[in-house]
């Protein structure tokens, strides 16, 4: 507890750089990143994380000092140079996307890891340091550092807040986006560009190698909470805002981990755990959801089979046994236990001595499945000119999603007809 206080006091003026310098990289690209995730280009980010190291050096060696904005700037030249490289080999050769990718990431940081082996033994006492650009030194930031990541981050923040809703058409539907007049080749280009200056500006924090994770990780993890993509935007921004925070933290409380890796791992984490508990998107949820679709999808079907069984011996009430439904349609058997344990619960059906009928309103919902089944077998036959004998499977399935409204418009547009194609009474 005393490390939280005396970590969030900032007092010492390293620890502000840190912990600023990382919020302001995290959050801008999370930003830029989620339109980037949007249009399904997750690895381009990793191809220009891996480009701008030979931009790096090159930039270190014709001015031979570390000044941030300068290797901002070469990096920027060869980040963006990756890009257009690989948009180049997709357009002019029969290479997909993701070879090209792969082809441009591993020449470029091949070229790097040349470039910087040779400064490394150049002798030049400036070079020191250089190679914490390969997986990051947030420890390292200072004040100048600071008020370049803080003019980059208001560049990437005002871009996208003046263009999003351009940017927004272009990542969900780019023809759309012709079709109304919008320049799409350069918004594409300016998208790329801020992607680029995304990645360049938080390599020295995260480094080359796990800067493509900050880009992208905090728009996956926020697409599972929200379908709004204003809102996706805010939670990314968020998320990497903290994991940035979170991981200069553990860095301040362990000198001996390094921060870039650790702001990583901790969007990992949100990002691992979204995926699994966030409400309608995650994974527990979905197969909740899907679970409570089975049961209900079973239920229906036992209450249409009853009524079956009724309308046949002209004794809906009857008691029934498990044989006897059965007989009509198979069920497993563990899961037609399940399904009348559930409808008695619900109310739909009274059990006695292992025998089971229907209550009054487990017979009017056994009803209206069969009223639905049948309204739209007749549909397909009159509509859609389908053969009777090809519409049961299709009423199987739509039988159970048919709302009231569709119901009454069914049997409007039918003026409420009598028998379905089989000549079989529609129940009212």
């Amino acid at each position: 507890m005393e490390t939280l206080i005396e970590f969030f006091s900032f007092q010492d003026a390293s620890i502000i750089a840190v912990v600023v310098g990382s919020i302001l990289v995290t959050s801008s690209s999370a930003v830029v990143g989620t339109f980037t995730f949007l249009k399904k280009k997750a690895l381009l980010g990793d191809a220009v994380a891996h480009a701008v190291l030979p931009g790096i050096c090159l930039a270190f060696i014709v001015s031979g000092t570390k000044n941030p904005l300068i290797l901002i700037v070469g990096a920027f030249i060869t980040g963006w140079l990756s890009l257009v490289l690989i948009d180049f080999i997709t357009a002019k050769t029969k290479l997909k996307e993701d070879t090209a990718i792969a082809l441009v990431l591993s020449v470029f940081f091949g070229v790097g890891i040349l470039m910087l082996t040779k400064i490394q033994h150049s002798g030049n006492a400036a070079q020191s340091g250089l190679d914490s650009f390969l997986f990051g030194n947030a420890a390292a930031l200072i004040g100048a550092d600071l008020l370049v990541f803080a003019t980059v981050s208001a560049i990437l923040l005002l871009v996208i807040g003046l263009l999003f809703k351009e940017m927004k058409i272009l990542a969900f539907d780019p023809e759309y986006a012709k079709v109304i007049g919008l320049p799409v080749r350069s918004l594409e280009l300016v998208l790329t560009s801020l992607t680029v200056l995304a990645v360049v500006t938080g390599i020295q924090a995260v480094g080359v190698v796990l800067m493509a994770a900050m880009l992208i990780t905090p728009a996956a993890a926020a697409r599972f909470w929200t379908q709004d993509t204003f809102k996706m935007v805010v939670i990314a921004g968020f998320l990497g805002a903290f994991s940035g925070l979170a991981g200069a933290f553990v860095s301040y409380s362990a000198p001996t981990m390094p921060t870039g890796p650790w702001i990583v791992m901790i969007i990992s984490i949100i990002a691992l755990v979204s995926f699994f508990v966030a409400p309608k998107r995650g994974i527990f949820s979905r197969n909740l959801h899907q679970r409570v679709l089975r049961h209900m999808i079973m239920d229906e079907n036992l209450l249409k089979e009853l009524y079956h069984i009724g309308e046949k011996d002209n004794s809906p009430f009857k008691e029934r046994t498990i044989a006897a439904i059965m007989y009509e349609r198979f069920f497993p058997e563990g899961q037609l236990i399940s399904g009348l344990s559930r409808l008695r619960r619900k109310g739909f059906l009274v059990s006695k001595d292992g025998k089971w009928k229907f209550s009054q309103s487990g017979y009017e919902k056994g009803q209206r499945m069969v009223k639905l089944h049948r309204l739209w077998e007749l549909y397909l036959t009159e509509y859609l000119k389908i053969a009777p004998d090809h519409v049961h499977e299709d009423a199987e399935t739509i039988e159970h999603v048919i709302t009231p409204e569709l119901e009454a418009r069914l049997e409007k547009m039918l003026s409420f007809p009598e028998k379905d194609p089989h000549q079989s009474q529609i129940p009212y």
